[in-house]
């Protein structure tokens, strides 16, 4: 990767430029900011596939660049599965994940070869859990979960301040839940059919329903149900993480009749056995919406940038 650059001659560590990209199923969002998190490029694009995508967030890199001067390091928050561990030689390829064209992808490669800077790459729930921890609704908190539910349903882990890798990563959208009572939809996951991201993502209501949950009225019983899956998943995350925060983002949360009915269901299925002020009064401080908004996940790869 050649030379990396920590800090131009006129810039201090606090000063340099860090440059982010989040890698989404649907959209990619690149930005540049100042080491406090202060965003000074933000441009966002259609996900395609790699061939189509890559070569466009060099360019819009390059114009930053151009725009500002170098930058000191690039994080890149994507969706995974994707190898985490920096010694493997496989470090930042995607593994089997549902965006099939993108399956093998050498993200680490691709970018390392571009930029005399250190690239760290980590899932983009992951990311987005460091950025609301740094900047965000999760200030102060550990351990911490972020679960976005938008064209998949992904969920990133902090613990001691750093993203949980192990295996792998986290994977909480794929777990297994029970049913909601009467669906016999199968699923649309194409690894596990019906775990909560093929029964709850935006890409099964739309398969379910032929259009996204924002344009169904309220009342619809999309809503219901979507809460039913979503609110076994948080309690799975409550019980094993025992997280001092919770934060839902993504595009499917954005009408803002979800998170009640989530929470009601969590209270219902802990049903007092996490018997902590958190939970039994205190749920809407405990599960929250992104305080970043829809910049959690591009936050979250300037804040691994940061580390870098």
């Amino acid at each position: 990767m050649g030379m990396k650059k920590i800090a131009g001659p006129n810039e201090t560590p606090d000063s340099a430029r860090l440059a982010g990209v989040e890698l989404g199923g649907t959209k990619i969002v690149c930005g540049l900011a100042r080491a406090d998190g202060g965003l000074l490029e933000r441009v966002q694009i259609d996900t395609q596939a790699p061939d189509l995508s890559l070569p466009r967030i060099r360019e819009v890199l390059e114009t930053f660049i151009a725009r500002h001067g170098p930058f000191a390091a690039l994080g890149i928050g994507t969706f995974g599965p994707v190898c985490l561990d920096r010694s493997a030689p496989g470090y930042g390829r995607l593994g089997p994940t549902p965006k099939i064209p993108w399956r093998g992808c050498d993200l680490s490669g691709f970018f390392g070869d571009l930029f005399s800077v250190p690239v760290v790459i980590d899932t983009d729930v992951n990311a987005a859990a460091m950025g609301e921890v740094k900047w965000g609704a999760a200030v102060g908190c550990d351990p911490v979960v972020y679960i976005t539910v938008g064209t998949g349903i992904g969920g990133g882990v902090l613990a001691g301040g750093q993203p949980v890798h192990g295996l792998l990563h986290p994977e909480l959208g794929h777990m297994h839940v029970p049913r909601a009572m009467g669906d016999t939809f199968r699923g649309s996951c194409p690894s596990h059919a019906d775990c909560v991201e093929g029964m709850a993502a935006g890409s099964a209501i739309v398969e379910r329903w032929g259009k996204r949950l924002d344009e169904l009225p309220p009342g619809h019983p999309a809503y219901a149900q979507t809460a039913h899956y979503l609110g076994h998943l948080v309690t799975n995350a409550i019980l094993t993480v025992s997280p001092e925060k919770i934060v839902l983002g993504g595009g499917v949360m954005d009408s803002g009749v979800l998170l009640p009915l989530i929470r009601r269901n969590v209270r219902l299925l802990l049903n007092g056995f996490i018997a902590v002020d958190p939970v039994e009064r205190g749920i809407d401080k405990l599960i929250v919406s992104p305080g970043l908004g829809v910049n959690s996940g591009l936050l979250g790869a300037i804040a691994l940038a940061q580390q870098a």
